[in-house]
């Protein structure tokens, strides 16, 4: 406990407590508009910056990483519960609340197995794809609050022909304020970006609709929130048959969060020098969204955006985050009132400015660039999200990115080596006389074992040299393969040895019951076979 809190000089500790003013300002309103994105009240996205907060401050390794609900979390807990109960009934918010004890349970069978490292499943093409789906979904949402209009379109293309065809009829007060509180953040980001835009553009817009009356003329605000401190509840009216649809969501938050989250707490911990425990993040995660869950609040994971606004303040633990519980626990307990006339087309702008950047522009051409197959896959993911749902989407990407990197392996380098300068072996168009030195470059198993099998035996010379150093795994497909080239080589006369395989790959072939010779080099893989010799007969040999 407390990692996250040690290596601050009492001298630092203003800045910290500053940084943490600042987190509480750009908290407020986000938790607000990713509570309205996740379909709950706002109180709930507010709640999550207390109690969570306060958790996960105390039992995370990371010194900066911040925890808090998020837009890609706020998709996808409206993408899963709205599934099982209509948007904002009582039902939906109970939902949500159990929704974080099961990614509590998900999160800590992770820490517990260790199991941190399936996060790593996830590939970047997908990881970039999901999170800009799941930020044009939120977009639209926001449009839609911003113009002032309601569709009736459940599909997504239908619902963006909708929005398209309704712009005429916009309350354009709202769009006025939505477009204006959007323009502040832009302005302020750019001219004083040390200054809290999206509270400032906040204050503005409420000022505004305060002195001016709007709300009595069509202007939708946020309405009164409970003022007072979360008190205890556990989720009640969820059938056991609605927990368990929770799991799978669940799986899906957790998997985002390990990916984003960790990849970011490393990334500060290298940056300024300290060491991270993953699994502890894990138990961090866990031990937060239980809090969550039961003091009335929505699943949390990391921020990034968050993060590095604390970090680029120069805050350097975990002091802002329990400054900010704090600083929002005095909000509730004493001036909740002022949440009253936030409009709600200005939360819909702050939420637009924050998700924008999440359809990484930059990435997707990089993509192009490089891969075009990883490029595409993070496309079907993009569209995946807002057309077939996040689960949908994200399986349909995985599959592909596996179906992807099985043909790349089905089509390994290989190569013919003939002998070059100070003894190595260098590539060459054909085999010379003698023996035949073969490089296979890759795992041999069941996608490319074909291929391995026919090249070799398409190789017309007397003895063959298999150059395994770049062969790490080989499966029973594999074995297969290799068990046949050796018979056949055998039964037309041909000797098939062994150059460069690593031991574990020894290991692996005396388990498979081969009883091949194993040279140490391919010259004196050549010169043994001309010679007859066998210095190092079976596979463990030296």
């Amino acid at each position: 406990m407390f990692a996250g809190l040690r290596g601050v000089p009492r001298a630092d500790l203003p800045r910290e407590i500053v940084a943490g003013i600042t987190l509480a300002a750009l908290a407020i309103p986000l938790n607000i508009g990713y509570a309205q994105i996740a379909g709950l009240p706002a109180v709930v996205g507010l709640y999550a910056a207390i109690a969570p907060m306060l958790v996960f401050a105390l039992l995370s390794s990371s010194r900066q990483l911040v925890a808090s609900p998020d837009a890609p979390i706020a998709a996808l807990i409206a993408s899963l519960l709205g599934a099982l109960a209509v948007a904002g009934s009582e039902n939906y918010v109970e939902l949500a609340y159990a929704q974080s004890l099961v990614c509590a349970a998900v999160f800590l069978l992770f820490y517990v197995f260790k199991l941190g490292f399936l996060a790593n499943f996830l590939s970047e093409p997908v990881l970039v794809g999901f999170i800009a789906g799941l930020a044009v979904e939120i977009l639209t949402s926001q449009v839609k609050k911003i113009l002032g209009i309601t569709t009736t379109s459940e599909e997504f293309f239908p619902e963006v022909w909708e929005i398209v065809t309704k712009i005429p009829q916009a309350h354009w007060w709202n769009v006025l304020i939505g477009v204006a509180t959007m323009a502040v953040i832009l302005v302020l980001r750019r001219l004083a970006p040390m200054l809290p835009g999206p509270l400032i553009a906040l204050v503005a817009a409420t000022a505004a609709v305060a002195a001016t009356g709007l709300n009595s003329k069509g202007v939708s605000v946020l309405g009164s929130v409970p003022s007072g401190l979360p008190t205890p509840h556990f989720p009640s009216g969820v059938t056991l048959g609605q927990w368990a649809s929770l799991i799978p969501g669940a799986i899906a938050i957790c998997a985002v969060t390990l990916a984003d989250g960790l990849l970011t707490a490393r990334r500060y911990a290298e940056q300024h020098d300290y060491r991270i425990d993953g699994n502890q993040e894990l138990r961090a995660f866990g031990a937060s969204n239980i809090a969550a869950g039961l003091t009335g609040s929505m699943t949390i994971g990391s921020s990034a955006s968050r993060t590095a606004a604390m970090d680029s303040v120069g805050s350097r633990s975990q002091i802002p985050s329990l400054v900010c519980a704090v600083v929002v626990a005095i909000l509730l307990a004493f001036f909740s009132d002022l949440l009253a006339y936030l409009p709600n087309a200005a939360l819909a702008g702050i939420v637009a400015v924050a998700v924008i950047k999440l359809i990484d522009v930059r990435k997707l051409a990089e993509l192009w660039r490089l891969r075009r197959s990883e490029f595409w896959i993070a496309v079907v993911c993009l569209l995946g999200v807002p057309v077939l749902g996040s689960l949908s989407a994200v399986v349909i990407a995985f599959l592909l990115s596996a179906v992807d990197m099985v043909r790349r392996a089905s089509k390994p380098s290989t190569a013919i080596l003939k002998p070059g300068p100070a003894g190595r072996y260098i590539r060459a168009h054909e085999p010379g006389p003698g023996p035949a030195v073969y490089r296979f470059e890759g795992p041999l198993f069941f996608a490319n074992a074909d291929t391995f099998k026919t090249e070799i035996l398409a190789l017309e010379t007397t003895d063959v040299v298999l150059d395994a150093e770049a062969i790490s795994d080989v499966d029973t497909t594999g074995a297969e393969a290799l068990r046949q080239v050796e018979a056949q080589l055998t039964a037309a006369g041909r000797r098939l040895v062994v150059a460069r395989a690593t031991g574990g790959l020894r290991d692996l072939l005396t388990h498979y019951e081969f009883n091949l010779t194993h040279f140490d080099s391919n010259e004196a893989a050549v010169e043994g076979v001309r010679s007859g010799r066998s210095p190092d007969p079976g596979p463990q040999g030296g």
